[in-house]
C-alpha cells in the first residue's frame, strides 16, 4: 500500500529525491516538476502541476498517494512542512537569501501546515471538557508569558463578552498572587508553547492546590501539561527556543477562538441578543461603507 513508501513525518522533499530513480516515467516527471521549485509547487492547483509535468491529473493523484498522502491537498501540506531551512532567531523555515515572495510564502504555507497538524492532534473530548468548565466558571483568568502574553490578552478580549469576570496577566508575580487567591469555581487558562517554563508550572500547581480548574494550552506530555486539570495539547514542529514564534502563536490564537466559539454555542440562541448589543455599540465609532 502507499504507506510503505513514506511515513507521514518524513521530509517529503528528501523522500522524493531518494526515490527519484525508482519512479516510472510519468511519476518522475511529476517529481522533477516539484523538485525544480518546491515552494512554487505548493501554490499549484492539481491541473497546474499536471501541466508543468506534462502528465494527466490522475497521474498526479497517483504520485501523491504513493508518498502516503490522501490526495493532492494533503500532499501540498506535507510539502509545505518540508520547506524548512531555518535562519536562527528569525523563522524556522526562513533563509537569509529568500526574496520577499519566498519568505512570505514560506510563512503562510508553514502556518497552514501547522494548523492542519494541530487540527488533527486536538482532542475533541478535552476541548469539550474545557468549554464546560469555562461556561460554568465563576471567573476566568488567562496567563501567558513572553510570546504567549498577547494570546492571553486576545483571550480576554474574546471572553469579556460572556458576562463572566475575565482578566489576563503576563507578569509572573501577579499570576502567582491571582493563582493563590483562586478557589473552586475559578478557571485559570495557562498558555505556554513549550510547557517547560518553570514559573508557569509552579503557578499552575499553586492554582490546582486552591481547587481552581487549570486549563493548559501547551505541548503534549510536557511538565505543564501534566500539572493541569485539562490539557489542550498542541503538536507543532516550531522550535521557539531558536526561532521567533510564528505558527505556534497562530495555533494558540486559533484554540482560543475554538473555546470562545464553544462557549457561545453552549449559551444558546437567547445569548445571541447580548452579543448583538455589544456589536451594535461599535457602529457609531465607524465611518459608513462607501
Amino acid at each position: 500500500m502507499a504507506a510503505k513508501y513514506a511515513h507521514q513525518d518524513d521530509n517529503i522533499i528528501t523522500v522524493i529525491q531518494e526515490r527519484l530513480d525508482s519512479l516510472n516515467k510519468s511519476e518522475r516527471k511529476v517529481a522533477e516538476a516539484i523538485l525544480r521549485d518546491p515552494t512554487a509547487a505548493t501554490r499549484y492547483s492539481i491541473a497546474a502541476l499536471a501541466r508543468a509535468a506534462n502528465v494527466s491529473e490522475p497521474t498526479v493523484n497517483r504520485f501523491c498517494r504513493s508518498f502516503s498522502a490522501t490526495g493532492f491537498p494533503d500532499f501540498k501540506i506535507r510539502l509545505a512542512q518540508s520547506i524548512a531551512t531555518g535562519t536562527p532567531y528569525v523563522g524556522q523555515n526562513i533563509s537569509l537569501e529568500d526574496s520577499v515572495r519566498e519568505f512570505s510564502d514560506k510563512i503562510v504555507l508553514n502556518t497552514i501546515a501547522s494548523l492542519e497538524k494541530a487540527r488533527q492532534a486536538l482532542s475533541p473530548k478535552a476541548l469539550g471538557l474545557a468549554i464546560d468548565h469555562l461556561i460554568q466558571a465563576r471567573q476566568i483568568n488567562f496567563f501567558g508569558m513572553g510570546g504567549s502574553a498577547p494570546v492571553a490578552m486576545d483571550a480576554q478580549h474574546k471572553f469579556f463578552r460572556f458576562n463572566i469576570p475575565v482578566m489576563s496577566y503576563d507578569d509572573p508575580l501577579m499570576q502567582r498572587m491571582v493563582a493563590a487567591g483562586s478557589s473552586t469555581g475559578d478557571v485559570i487558562v495557562v498558555i505556554s508553547y513549550t510547557g517547560r517554563t518553570r514559573e508557569m508550572i509552579e503557578i499552575a500547581g499553586i492554582a490546582r492546590d486552591t481547587g481552581a480548574t487549570v486549563i493548559g494550552i501547551t505541548a503534549p506530555d510536557s511538565p505543564l501539561s501534566r500539572v493541569c486539570t485539562i490539557a489542550l495539547e498542541i503538536t507543532d514542529a516550531e522550535d521557539t527556543e531558536v526561532y521567533m514564534p510564528m505558527s505556534s502563536r497562530i495555533i494558540h490564537l486559533t484554540v482560543i477562538d475554538i473555546l470562545a466559539t464553544g462557549v457561545t454555542l453552549k449559551r444558546g440562541k437567547d445569548f445571541q441578543q447580548h452579543l448583538k448589543k455589544i456589536k451594535d455599540s461599535l457602529k457609531p465609532t465607524r465611518l459608513p461603507v462607501d
